[in-house]
């Protein structure tokens, strides 16, 4: 699994927890929903200032997007 996998695994993984859908989280990380939808299939190669937007939104450090094992 590359980074990009992991990053919208996480992701994935903490908007479900947060009980979010991928509207409600882009629309609060300033994105649009396909954009969204790309970075959790890991399709999308997300700048740093946007996956900082994104943990902001999910009440998370960035680190959590990149760990191992979420």
């Amino acid at each position: 699994m590359d980074a990009r996998d992991r990053v919208g695994r996480n992701v994935r993984t903490l908007r479900v927890a947060s009980r979010l859908s991928q509207e409600e989280l882009a629309h609060l990380a300033g994105v649009h929903q396909t954009y969204l939808s790309g970075v959790e299939r890991g399709r999308r190669n997300a700048s740093v200032l946007v996956l900082g937007r994104i943990a902001q939104a999910l009440g998370v450090d960035i680190q959590r997007l990149f760990a191992i094992g979420e």
